[in-house]
């Protein structure tokens, strides 16, 4: 009997572990941070995948760098803030190790570039991405003692709460239990650590309702009121149910990707904008 226990734990934890790393990596893969991808190519025998930053923290410049081994291939970094019509910088692309390398201007918190690239061999032109421009956001530097915390409770909070999920439903007593962790969990990592990432990043604590309309911070907000409610419920009686749709509404609301609607610098008047679509696709060619 003991190790039938020991073995459902198991199937258990292996499952919510399994769902959340999926809800991660569709997060992460469809985010508007997530680097855009290219194809660049010069022949059926001669193609480079390249991936181009839309995200960028700290106070220097940022690199964007082209695997691209081909001597013959030159480039040029057109760019310039976005939102605006201002006319297009450019710079010189140049070689190092094996890669076409140059550099996106720093940009204040929260600002934003818009950029392409022209790259040429033999004669030929080659726009990247075609006939589309990268938006990348830059942001402050955050500590690795808040964003490494931040983030390990906010993985947390997700695992915990898809095995409670997974303990309502199959009716294990044990899910009241779960109930409170992850909620506790989910208070620290996402209401405590979460603002201070905020701070740092875009100088602002809390951009959510009914301060801005920021979706990372309203997607947590409403993830912790359903779990509130999930508590209150199950307080004096069994009320599954309720934490059933806690964890299937934060499922949900955590597979869509940060920084959807984020914020934005106008650079007209250096103000910081809350609830901006950010969402950028990929760019494949």
């Amino acid at each position: 009997m003991e190790r039938k226990r020991i073995f459902i734990w198991i199937i258990l934890w292996t499952t919510a572990l399994l769902i959340t790393l999926a809800a991660i990596v569709y997060q992460n893969l469809t985010g508007p941070t997530h680097p855009a991808r290219t194809r660049f190519r010069i022949s059926d025998s001669q193609e480079y995948m390249l991936k181009l930053p839309r995200s960028h923290g700290g106070e220097t410049d940022c690199p964007v760098e082209l695997g691209i081994a081909d001597s013959l291939v030159t480039g040029e970094l057109y760019f310039r803030r976005y939102p605006t019509n201002e006319d297009w910088q450019m710079a010189v692309m140049t070689r190092k190790e094996g890669k076409l390398v140059a550099s996106l201007p720093h940009q204040p918190p929260a600002g934003k570039l818009e950029y392409h690239l022209l790259l040429k061999r033999n004669g030929q032109v080659f726009r990247m991405p075609y006939g589309e421009q990268v938006i990348i956001r830059f942001r402050g530097d955050v500590p690795a003692g808040i964003i490494i915390p931040h983030a390990s409770l906010m993985f947390v909070s997700m695992l915990l709460s898809n095995l409670t999920l997974l303990l309502a439903l199959f009716n294990f007593k044990q899910y009241r239990a779960y109930t409170w962790i992850t909620a506790v969990i989910l208070f620290i990592g996402g209401l405590i650590l979460g603002p201070l990432v905020q701070k740092y990043a875009f100088g602002q604590y809390w951009t959510g309702f009914p301060m801005g309309f920021d979706l990372t911070d309203n997607k947590t907000l409403i993830a912790f009121i359903f779990w509130l409610i999930a508590l209150a419920g199950n307080m004096k009686r069994n009320r599954r149910y309720l934490t059933v749709l806690a964890a299937v509404v934060m499922l949900v609301i955590f597979s869509v990707p940060h920084s959807v609607r984020g914020s934005e610098l106008d650079p007209s008047t250096g103000d910081i904008k809350t609830g901006v679509i950010m969402f950028n696709p990929s760019q494949r060619q």
